[in-house]
Parts: C-alpha cells; sequence; structure tokens
C-alpha cells in the first residue's frame, strides 16, 4: 500500500452525525491534528452536504468501506477532553441498536442543547453578580416602590462569593431580569467573570460522619430494616431489587437508607422520578437528610442551568442527582446505584423522538456498571412483576404503612338510577359532608381537565369537533373558550350553532372545572383548591398550590392525575374518584392495568397519619370483575390475574412487541407505507425458521387517525423470541430506506409500545 494511503487507512475518525440517517460516518484526520488528540466522546466540527455539523467521536479505526479518496476531513476538535465517557458511550450504543434509531440523534439528544449548538463547550469560567461597594453604602429606602430591585440587592447581600444568574432566579419571580439591568445601570451591580475550579470530591473523615448526615433517618419498622439490610448487602454489584410498598409504607424512607451508605462510600447516586412535580418534596427529603450537593434534572430548566448541571454531575460535584427520564444519560463517574420512585409510570417512556424506555435503559445502565438497581412502586408493573417471577430482580414487599397510618377503606357507589349534581351523587356529597365536619381534607379526583368535554346542539345535533383531529373539542369557561387538548388550538365559544344557527347549546360531560364549579355552590364555606394542568402553568404555582393543600385546614382539592403521585396530604381522610367507568372499556389491553394503578395510587392519598382514610369510587357497573378482584385481592391479587391472562393470550410480557407507526398529508400515503412494510416483513419471515411466531397485527387505521391535520396508522408486530423480533425489523428498515414509498411519510418505531393510539 502507498504511504499516503496507509497513513490515511490508520487516521479514520468514525463519528456520529445527528441525520435520520441510520449508519455511522467515516472522516480523515487532517495532518496538522495528531490521532492522539482525538478520542471517544469528544466533538468534532464536519462538513456533511453542504453544512457542517457537531458530531460524536465513536472511534479511530484503521479501516473503512469507502474509497479513501470519496473521504472528507473534519474541519475541528471542538473539545480538549472527552465531554462523554465510555460507559455513557457504551450506554447510547445499545440505545441505538435495541429502538433501532439512527445513533447521531441519540448521541445529540444525550447532550446538553449548549453541546449540540456551540462549537466550544468550556467548563472553566463562570459568570457572577455581585453588590458594588455603592450598593453597600446606599439606602435602599429608596427602593420601596421597586420590588424586584430590593428583592435582588437582599439575595445578593446573604451571598458576598456572588451568584449566577441561574441562582438569582432561583428565588427571583416575575420580571427579574430587567430590574437586574436597572441595578447594574446605576453601579449597584457588577458582573465578574471568574475562573471554575475543577470539583475533586473528598471522601469524609472515617471517625464522623457528619460531613454526610444533617439529621438522623426515622426509625425503621421491621419490613423496612428486612429491606434495607438485603439491599446493603448487594450495594457493590450489579443487582435489580423492587421494593414492592403499599402507599404510605415508607419507600423513600428505604431509598434513604441505601443512599446513606453508598455517600459513605464515596459513590453518586441516581434518582429518576416521572413527573417534575414530584421533585421539590423529594428533594426536600434529602436535602434534610444529607450535607452533600443535591440537583434536579427536568425541562423545567432553562438551556443553561441543564448545561451546569449536567456538568456538576459529570465533575462529581452533585452526589445526588434526581431527574426525569432525560436524566438517565447523564455521566456520574462515581455512580454508585441507581433508583427508579414510582417505575410504573407511563412517564418513564418517551414518546415522541427516541421512543426509549428510562426504567429499560437505567436497567442496562446499571449491568453495564456493575452497580445496584432499586425500583420502588405501590403498583408494579407486569414487567417488573414477571421478572419477579423469572427470579431476575428480587422482590421486596411492605406490606404495612409507615408509623400508625392505617390503610384506608375502599367502597364503590353505584350511581345508577341515582341523580348526579355535575358528576357527584347525592350519597358522595352526603359522606363530603361528614368529613368536612371533622375539620378534615377531601380529594375529588377527575382525569379529565377543562369544564365540558362536548359541546351539543339540541336542536340538530351538531358536535364542536376538532377540524384537525379526530376529537371533540373542551369547553373551557374560565377563558371562554374551546380548545383541543390534542393539538392544542382554539376558538372563542359560539353564541350559536354553526349549522343551525340555533342558540340552545348543552356543554356534556364534567371536567375538573365544572367539579371545582359546583363544589364552590355545595360548599361555599369551605376553601376549595384545583390543581391540573390548567392551574400549574405559572412559574412555581403547582409547588405553591400543594404548599396550601398541606396546611391541613379544612380544604377540598380537585384535581387530575397530578394529585395522584406520591403526594403526602397528612389531613386528607375521604379520597373520592367521581368516574372510573370511562377506563374499563379500551381497546388497548394495558388498560386495565393502567386503571387498577390509578385507582390504588389515588386511593393511596386517604388516611397517611393517625386519622383513618376513606375511598370511595363512582361507577355504573358494580359488578365489574376487575373492580371486585382489586378491591377484594388487592393490586396483588389484581396482578396476578392479569398475568395469567396475558400469559394465556400470550401477550407483554410473555412475548414482544414493536408498533411501527406511520402518518401522512393524505390517507393513502400512509397506508401504502404500511401495506409495503407488510408484504416485505411478511416476506423475511419465510426466511427465519419454520418455527417462528412472528405475527402482524394490521394495518390498521390508529384509534384517532387524524391528529394535529396529519393522517395516522399502525402496524404491529410481535413475538415470543425478542431475537427474531428485532432481526425481521432490522431487515425492514434496510428495505425501507431503499424505498420511494417511505419519502411521502413520517415513520417510526416503537420498541416495547407502552401505548397502542
Amino acid at each position: 500500500m502507498p504511504e499516503e494511503k496507509l497513513k490515511a487507512a490508520l487516521s479514520i475518525v468514525q463519528v456520529a452525525v445527528p441525520t435520520p440517517l441510520r449508519r455511522k460516518f467515516d472522516y480523515l484526520l487532517p495532518d496538522d491534528i495528531d490521532s492522539e488528540q482525538v478520542l471517544p466522546g469528544m466533538r468534532v466540527l464536519v462538513p456533511f452536504g453542504r453544512t457542517k455539523q457537531i458530531a460524536v467521536v465513536l472511534a479511530m479505526a484503521a479501516k473503512t468501506d469507502i474509497e479513501l479518496k470519496k473521504l472528507r476531513p473534519i474541519v475541528k476538535v471542538l473539545d480538549k477532553k472527552p465531554i462523554l465517557p465510555t460507559d455513557i458511550i457504551q450506554l447510547l450504543n445499545w440505545v441505538a441498536t435495541y429502538y433501532h434509531h439512527p445513533i447521531g440523534e441519540v448521541f445529540q439528544a444525550a447532550l446538553p442543547v449548549h453541546f449540540r449548538k456551540k462549537e466550544s463547550a468550556s467548563t472553566q469560567e463562570q459568570r457572577l453578580w455581585f453588590l458594588t461597594e455603592e450598593a453597600k453604602k446606599a439606602d435602599w429606602d429608596c427602593l420601596k416602590r421597586a420590588v424586584r430591585q430590593r428583592s435582588i440587592l437582599e439575595q445578593l447581600k446573604k451571598y458576598p462569593e456572588g451568584l449566577t444568574k441561574e441562582q438569582i432566579a432561583s428565588e427571583q419571580e416575575g420580571q427579574w431580569q430587567s430590574a437586574l439591568k436597572t441595578l447594574q445601570k446605576k453601579n449597584w451591580l457588577q458582573e465578574q467573570v471568574q475562573a471554575h475550579i475543577p470539583y475533586q470530591y473528598c471522601l469524609p473523615d472515617s471517625a464522623s460522619d457528619t460531613a454526610i448526615i444533617k439529621n438522623p433517618g426515622l426509625s425503621l419498622n421491621e419490613e423496612q430494616q428486612s429491606a434495607v439490610a438485603n439491599l446493603l448487602s448487594r450495594d457493590d454489584y450489579f443487582s435489580a431489587s423492587l421494593i414492592d410498598g403499599i402507599t404510605g409504607s415508607g419507600k423513600t424512607e428505604v431509598y434513604l437508607s441505601v443512599i446513606e451508605q453508598q455517600l459513605n462510600n464515596a459513590r453518586q447516586v441516581l434518582v429518576l422520578v416521572p413527573e417534575i412535580g414530584l421533585t421539590p418534596q423529594l428533594i426536600y427529603r434529602f436535602e434534610h437528610r444529607f450535607s452533600v450537593i443535591i440537583a434536579t434534572l427536568h425541562s423545567g430548566l432553562n438551556n443553561t442551568q441543564r448545561m451546569k448541571i449536567w456538568q456538576q454531575a459529570a465533575s462529581g460535584e452533585i452526589r445526588i442527582l434526581i431527574g426525569t427520564r432525560s436524566a438517565v444519560f447523564t455521566p456520574m463517574p462515581d455512580l454508585g446505584v441507581i433508583i427508579i420512585d414510582e417505575e410504573h409510570d407511563l412517564s418513564f417512556k418517551q414518546q415522541d423522538g427516541i421512543r426509549y424506555s428510562a426504567k429499560d435503559i437505567a436497567l442496562v445502565r446499571a449491568n453495564y456498571a456493575d452497580i445496584p438497581i432499586m425500583l420502588g412502586s405501590a403498583t408494579p408493573s407486569m414487567e417488573s412483576l414477571y421478572l419477579c417471577q423469572q427470579e431476575k430482580m428480587t422482590h421486596l414487599k411492605l406490606r404495612q404503612r409507615a408509623g400508625k397510618a392505617r390503610p384506608p377503606e375502599v367502597h364503590l357507589i353505584d350511581i345508577r338510577g341515582q341523580y348526579l349534581q355535575h358528576g357527584m351523587s347525592r350519597t358522595l356529597i352526603d359522606l363530603i359532608k361528614q368529613h368536612l365536619a371533622k375539620e378534615n381534607q377531601v380529594l375529588l379526583f377527575q382525569n379529565r381537565r377543562g369544564y365540558s368535554p362536548v359541546l351539543l346542539c339540541n336542536k340538530c345535533g351538531w358536535i364542536s369537533h376538532c377540524h384537525r383531529c379526530d376529537a371533540k373539542l373542551t369547553y373551557h369557561r374560565q377563558r371562554n373558550h374551546l380548545r383541543c387538548h390534542h393539538c392544542q388550538i382554539e376558538q372563542p365559544l359560539p353564541a350559536q350553532c354553526p349549522e343551525c344557527g340555533h342558540g340552545d347549546l348543552s356543554q356534556l360531560g364534567v371536567g375538573t372545572e365544572r367539579v371545582e364549579k359546583v363544589v364552590r355552590e355545595i360548599f361555599p364555606e369551605i376553601e376549595v383548591i384545583r390543581i391540573d394542568r390548567d392551574t400549574t402553568q405559572r412559574k412555581g404555582a403547582m409547588q405553591n398550590l400543594l404548599e396550601q393543600a398541606r396546611d391541613g385546614k379544612q380544604q377540598i382539592l380537585i384535581g387530575t392525575q397530578m394529585l395522584a403521585k406520591g403526594h403526602h396530604f397528612p389531613n386528607v381522610t375521604l379520597v373520592a374518584i367521581l368516574d372510573i367507568d370511562q377506563g374499563l372499556y379500551s381497546v388497548d389491553f394495558r388498560a386495565p392495568e393502567r386503571l387498577a394503578q390509578l385507582i390504588v395510587q389515588v386511593s393511596g392519598r386517604a388516611g397517611r397519619e393517625e386519622k383513618k382514610g376513606q375511598v370511595v369510587l363512582q361507577t355504573a357497573h358494580p359488578e365489574d370483575e376487575m373492580l371486585n378482584t382489586l378491591l377484594s385481592q388487592g393490586y396483588a391479587g389484581f396482578a396476578a390475574n392479569a398475568l395469567a391472562e396475558r400469559k394465556a393470550i400470550l401477550l407483554p410480557p410473555y412475548a414482544y412487541q414493536a408498533l411501527i407507526r406511520a402518518e401522512a398529508n393524505h390517507i393513502n400515503n400512509y397506508q401504502a407505507f404500511l401495506e409495503y412494510c407488510f408484504q416485505t416483513m411478511s416476506a423475511i419471515k419465510q426466511n427465519l425458521s419454520s418455527k417462528s411466531d412472528v405475527q402482524f397485527l394490521g394495518p390498521v387505521p390508529a384509534p384517532m387517525e387524524k391528529k394535529a391535520g396529519k393522517f395516522r396508522g399502525q402496524l404491529l408486530v410481535q413475538s415470543s423470541q425478542r431475537k427474531e423480533l428485532h432481526r425481521i425489523l432490522q431487515d425492514l428498515i434496510w428495505n425501507v430506506e431503499l424505498t420511494k414509498a417511505a419519502q411521502r411519510v413520517r415513520w417510526s418505531i416503537d420498541i416495547d409500545p407502552q401505548e397502542l393510539y
């Protein structure tokens, strides 16, 4: 081989470029860059088509399948050292392979936005704001009417070492930025750039753990002690444990005991939670217990905040990271344990883009890192219970409530033949009066927001449909408009029927806004708090409402699923689910599991202290088998029956599924594409083993065929053999990328789908 070809062959950089193409790309290393300066995990700037893209180095290769003369050189190396460690690179490679997603998009999704868009990502400096000497000597009484300016000054006075903009924002509300600029113009504030010193974690003095423990933990009961002992016995190698604890059984205290051991061993901890709303109360519990640096990572942060937390976790400065699903990709060099709270929650599954399961990725990450992982829930998923049956996960049960709390009594209210006052039966109203008379709190659960889900013309039968979706428009009384909860379009409430011009329009159905209205009419002297997406849009609104609810005074709380997950309301003694029937019948085989989990989770808000709780479920189907099994045998009995049914008809977790989705501007386009997929996979199946049990269900329209102006369809692929399922999908992708049918649709593959919609 000529010398120049030999040199080129030894200087090939394999990178992941953020593109829909499912492949890695090879580039040449320029003569002025030493190969030792380019390591996996670094970012490089590469020419791609007519543009330049920021790519991540995967490996240095000695050969390529592309002709050397066709390879282009990289433009620039952007980092002095890898920003992604080898364990995260390994994990992201697995994600791209398992979920059949373009590897460049996988790597891009795992990086903070600043790393995706900026050529440089220096972590060596930070900008801090300080009080000037002039401000320290000034008379602040002149700012009586400039409330935000005074607030910023008072905040910075407490921190003479300076604060970043993000730290200032954490305590300020409203338009504080303009107040900051005004103070700078007055020469009362100044901004300085300071060098950022890399963090070095030091293990506390073994003679005293006061550097870690701020306050001692609560006394554990026998079940909690047994669970902690079991978990600590396997804290230095990979093991998966399911903490199956009823609501109020003290799962968090078990987490804290395990975390304490990890911190004493100089390890970091990753805690995954399903919702942003759960992070404030968890971080309060953690900060009350530990004195180490704790941070949260979720979508409520801006890009700069997320970037900083990502870097602090990657440096080892943050010892406990609490985050939603995307936090599973955060580099943590000293990671010692992963905890997944409310592991059953659907929020751990990404429903667009890379349709990954954070729970499954966390299990793989723990396995690669050879560390323990703990999954906790009062209503474990069928998949987790199946892994326990297969002895691939340790099943730890907590069946008694912590302290003196007792399980609530659960009853059905048969609403057949009863007059309902906007969804509330007379029986329920009487119960609410009884509990309020004892100065307790009541929680009313209605899993539908807005005032009314249907607007109907009483003369011609017209119904307010969304013209962009196969869905009805919901009436929101507070803003007096109609809104589609799927595509978010809004329109004014019509004064008369658009079809016949008649003015007699009825608002049918009940949402949380309507429940609030009728409750205020029935109980005018009682404070009412509604918690749903409409009332929690403003920054800090959710936390403020929860704090009001925890005051303990006479209140009626109304909410959607946002109230069902992990919140502690010590004075709630009555929980009522107004309408459970909407979840009893569904095309999705997982619907009974979701409904059972919801009922148990909502019921768990009642009687969490010494006062005994009561739970009532309004239904027109009191004879339903699932409901009666749940009430008589608990969630464990329901889950046993559900698993037996799935095993008999070969549904997950006893089989593996993938859902091929397609959407297009015209019905014919998605139908043609899915038909092509069906024919292609049918041909591929014939070449597989004669024992292959791969099944194709479809193509069919999606349950909501039209959404946001697009027409959608799907094709379900199922097999009892995971390898066969992935093999047939891999062959399908290779064929699809060569066909023109794919160019007229937007398509995706959802591995292990959790919703068939």
